[in-house]
């Protein structure tokens, strides 16, 4: 994704004045990383392609789309999939939530990816355990790289909620594991 403000701004101007056909520009930019985000919520490709497809059309059919419209989309994303795992959770019918990471690692050699792993299964389990408010800043900083102001954002809450789960996420998972390095 592109992350050039003044593009994507730019876009969104061109999208408010009726020009549909910036979609494409704009779903260029931001395809990879939210089906990526809605796969991590949803736990499966198809289900997260599908969702993608309905959250463009939200976008192209919005009566205001905001300057900020990296949080936003993020924000109409996350929405669409919870809306998603409620009805899911309605219908009985739904599948187990996917990992918090779901990026293999593109390592060579049978016992390095072996260790790779294991030491993901680690840490997978471990952000699991996490309290899902901690797991979700965690995966908008560090997996979608969003800033804690569009975290907040995204997730209508107070930036200094945003900075204390992050604290208190990155502080449980260095107390299990001490050599990860600061990011």
């Amino acid at each position: 994704m592109s992350d050039d403000p003044d593009q994507t701004a730019w876009l969104v101007r061109r999208l408010r004045g009726g020009e549909a056909d910036v979609a494409v520009q704009l779903d260029r930019m931001y395809r990879e990383p939210l089906l990526r985000f809605c796969w991590g919520y949803l736990g499966s490709m198809e289900e997260a392609e599908d969702a993608l497809q309905e959250i463009w059309y939200k976008v192209l059919t919005a009566p205001h789309v905001p300057d900020s419209f990296r949080p936003w989309i993020y924000k109409t994303s996350r929405n669409h999939c919870l809306n998603l795992l409620r009805h899911r959770a309605r219908r009985k019918d739904g599948k187990a939530l996917a990992g918090a990471s779901q990026i293999a690692a593109s390592m060579t050699g049978n016992l390095t990816k072996l260790l790779q792993e294991e030491l993901e299964e680690r840490l997978r389990a471990e952000v699991e355990a996490l309290p899902a408010a901690q797991q979700e800043v965690l995966r908008l900083r560090y997996v979608e790289g969003l800033s804690r102001a569009d975290i907040a954002e995204v997730l209508d809450t107070p930036e200094s909620l945003v900075k204390s789960r992050l604290f208190e996420g990155v502080k449980r998972l260095r107390d299990l594991h001490p050599n990860l390095q600061d990011t």
